[in-house]
């Protein structure tokens, strides 16, 4: 269904007709459509096709950034901010802010938007009632979500939802999620699943590292399994014509970095693996045009590449690469390393490469080293990754050792899957 029960209920004949049609792979309208440029519509153009009959008589607030956008790139809070069928009163802007002017870590601020003249909240690092006071200072009823995510249970933008569900819930708010693709499929989950005692704004339920979700789906999964005790009053608008085996190529969309360092969605390809080296010494590739996809460090040569490649692993091969970071870690100073090729992304396993990876690095360079702060155990959701690594597991052994918990986590998964394919 493309709203949740309550949501159908709430909203009319129309949307119901439109839930009617979102469910599997598109039906008739992918058929007619064929796959390409247009096949698959958003949760917000399918919502805006509907006369914004789901927010009429609310004020409307919208979590957004640069992703937020219609087939034809017009920013969705620009496309309702000028027509008279919906009342949009308000913008939060996530890390990186509404307009996406800031780096990793940041925000714009509080401040009023220059296109539009609408009031932009900042959300980024605030949750529970502190976010919850900035919803009621708002005046908003509605809460709506529109955020490109990239598959990944460290990518923020996920908990920046949870964070807005549950404090929409406690400011007595209705939070709509309008979907989109997950841009590396929704074909499985893979990766250690967190435990709670990690629990971060990289992670803060008990997901898979790859969830293989879209964020709707995701949303019907944190108000049922976590959100329980106060759930929000929730609704999601589904898309049509995805289907679960899509890559964003697939889906004719625009893409638009949902981050400075998420350029392309080929770079989401391997982010759910390789964003471990940010719990390393290593360089993941910041400040340079492959973020990502350029791993290294000053000292490594030609034997990493060698190591990892002797692998044999699916899909994917590693070219010796030098490089210079412009920002980050070793800027403006020449590292060594590898570039990260993925030949075949239907049998290539990000998260499986990631830990390949890391324990070629530390078998092949001596200076290899975890950060201070163990935030690897932030972002694997656990200690076991670092500590086996450490003690000299292989890959399938360290690969073994979180599979109890993702085969829970995938049952789990299944209830609140949307869409067929």
């Amino acid at each position: 269904m493309s709203l949740s029960r309550r949501g159908v209920l709430a909203a009319g004949g129309a949307v119901g007709a439109l839930a009617a049609t979102a469910a599997g792979t598109g039906g008739a309208a992918a058929a007619v459509r064929g796959p390409g440029r247009g096949r698959v519509r958003t949760g917000f153009d399918r919502l805006a096709a509907d006369g914004y009959r789901l927010l009429r008589g609310q004020k409307v607030g919208v979590v957004t950034n640069p992703t937020g956008i219609t087939a034809d790139v017009r920013h969705i809070v620009d496309v309702m901010h000028p027509d008279d069928r919906v009342n949009l009163t308000a913008v939060f802007g996530p890390e990186h802010g509404f307009r996406g002017t800031a780096q990793a870590g940041g925000s714009e601020g509080r401040y009023d938007d220059p296109a539009t003249g609408l009031p932009v909240y900042d959300t980024y690092l605030k949750s529970g009632q502190p976010l919850a006071d900035i919803f009621t200072a708002s005046g908003v009823d509605t809460v709506v979500f529109d955020i490109q995510d990239a598959g990944a249970r460290f990518y923020t933008y996920i908990w920046t939802l949870y964070d807005c569900m549950e404090a929409a819930a406690l400011a007595g708010k209705r939070l709509v999620v309008l979907d989109r693709p997950n841009p590396v499929t929704g074909r499985a989950a893979l990766g250690p699943v967190l435990d709670p005692a990690f629990a971060t704004f990289v992670g803060r339920r008990e997901i898979a590292q790859a969830h293989g979700m879209t964020v709707a789906e995701l949303a019907l999964l944190f108000n049922a399994e976590f959100l329980h005790a106060n759930p929000v009053r929730l609704e999601v608008v589904t898309m049509s014509g995805w289907r679960r085996s899509d890559f964003f190529d697939d889906t004719g969309l625009p893409w638009v970095p949902p981050s400075p360092n998420m350029p392309t969605p080929e770079t989401a390809l391997v982010y759910s693996g390789t964003c471990l080296f940010e719990g390393t010494n290593l360089s993941e590739g910041r400040g340079t045009t492959r973020p990502f996809e350029l791993l290294g460090a000053e000292g490594i040569d030609r034997r990493w590449a060698a190591a990892v490649n002797a692998l044999g692993l699916p899909g994917v091969a590693f070219r010796e690469a030098y490089f210079a970071p412009t920002f980050s870690k070793f800027q403006g100073k020449t590292v060594g390393g590898v570039q990260v090729h993925v030949q075949d992304r239907e049998v290539f396993d990000p998260v499986r490469t990631g830990i390949a990876l890391l324990v070629t690095a530390k078998r092949t360079w001596s200076g290899f080293a975890w950060r201070p702060d163990n935030w690897i155990d932030k972002l694997t959701g656990n200690t076991r990754v670092r500590t086996m690594i450490d003690a000299g597991a292989d890959i399938d052994e360290v690969v073994q050792a979180w599979q109890r918990d993702l085969s829970a986590f995938r049952a789990k998964r299944r209830r609140y899957l949307r869409y067929g394919g």
